[in-house]
């Protein structure tokens, strides 16, 4: 979906495809098929844009055999879906039935990071509309922050630095700039934008590798949008892409019910790291269960708790938990209503669908097609209230 900006400039709205994995390029085109052209259907546009996920299988199959990737490009204009972002976070396996740690590896410190990266980047540039000459693809904040230490961050901003290079010389080739944002998650090393403003600060070309902003990571760390993109704007780190999305919030965490309704979202599947702010202080649990058990008090009970859960942006859960849908809705207003957007490329990352609580998950493909338009809607609203046209 595009917008057109009051200053003229097109922003680009999409979903993510991780929402629906596969590892293979055949399990792509299945996606296409089967989802992404349903959910464009759903919202009766032409066109729709979505945040390709292509594990590292599906890429290397792609770089290989440039005859699939012209058949990919085919597939996209035939179904009426176009591509300006890629999510390029998860490596592999993120369909599988336990994810939780293994979604930060490789990270930065490990050559796949890199060539993985570059690949996809080079893909994207073949795969953008005809009419783009900018694209995006949001990668893993350097790495989980047990795993890190001074040699690996040493070999990460090199490989970093590397990065760019290999853009520019991508753009030199093509003519089509791409554009990556590391993106900061709870637990990693860069976990907040503040953390994220040293290491691209130390990397040369920081107009190549900027921040990918993901409003329920904000908000899961309590980050006040207006104060992190003002620190973001002053150390003149762009934000390449943001990805909206929302946290689940509980406001009373000591109540026994609220407890109890936390403990439908401790799923086995993915980690759903858990905050709280008290006396300046932010206090941290890698995972919702830890946050619950009953011997532990690793979190203040008197203040709320935001957990990485990334919930329907339509759908709040209900009473007594709720969304920070209000952080989203705050930083979405920094992003684009002002006089120029600060960024060009939005993206819808509901991961979760499938992870829900067994009454919230969706029953087969149609009404997960109905779930990921109606999120697509809301954020339509919030542009064009914002002041933004959508474009045919």
């Amino acid at each position: 979906m595009r917008f057109r900006h009051p200053d003229g400039s097109t922003v680009h709205l999409a979903y993510c495809t991780n929402v629906h994995p596969a590892e293979t390029l055949d399990g792509v085109l299945a996606q296409l098929r089967d989802h992404c052209e349903p959910v464009r259907k759903r919202l009766g546009r032409d066109r729709l844009g979505i945040g390709l996920w292509l594990a590292r299988d599906a890429s290397r199959a792609l770089v290989a055999d440039p005859t699939a990737l012209r058949g990919l490009r085919t597939e996209l204009d035939r179904r009426g879906l176009e591509v300006v972002t890629l999510n390029g976070f998860p490596y592999e396996g993120f369909g599988a039935a336990e994810v939780k740690y293994r979604v930060y590896k490789p990270d930065w410190a490990d050559e796949e990071r890199l060539t993985h990266t570059v690949d996809l980047a080079r893909l994207l540039g073949a795969l953008l509309p005809a009419d783009a000459t900018e694209g995006t693809v949001s990668t893993l904040p350097i790495a989980w922050r047990t795993a890190h230490d001074p040699q690996r961050a040493e070999r990460s901003r090199a490989a970093l630095r590397t990065l760019a290079e290999r853009l520019d010389t991508i753009e030199e080739l093509t003519g089509r700039s791409i554009r990556v944002g590391l993106e900061p998650e709870p637990g990693c090393t860069v976990e907040t934008t503040a953390d994220a403003i040293g290491p691209l600060t130390d990397i040369a070309r920081t107009d190549r590798i900027g921040l990918c902003l993901d409003t329920c990571h904000l908000a899961t760390s309590f980050e006040q949008p207006d104060a992190a993109l003002d620190a973001l704007a002053t150390a003149r780190i762009p934000v390449v892409k943001a990805q909206l999305s929302a946290a689940l919030h509980a406001e009373h965490p000591h109540l026994p019910e609220v407890r109890a309704a936390l403990a439908a979202f401790d799923e086995p599947r993915f980690l759903h790291q858990t905050r709280a702010h008290a006396d300046g202080t932010l206090h941290a649990v890698d995972d919702l269960g830890e946050a619950l058990a009953a011997d532990a008090n690793a979190l203040p009970q008197g203040v709320p708790w935001r957990a990485h859960f990334h919930v329907p942006l339509h759908a709040a859960p209900a009473a007594p938990l709720t969304s920070t849908l209000d952080v989203l809705k705050a930083t979405l207003t920094r992003l684009v209503g002002g006089a120029r957007p600060l960024t060009r490329h939005l993206e819808v990352e509901t991961y979760t669908w499938q992870a829900l609580p067994p009454a919230l998950r969706p029953r087969g493909r149609q009404q997960l097609a109905d779930g990921i338009a109606a999120e697509l809607a809301l954020a339509r609203d919030l542009l064009t209230d914002l002041g933004l046209k959508e474009l045919p």
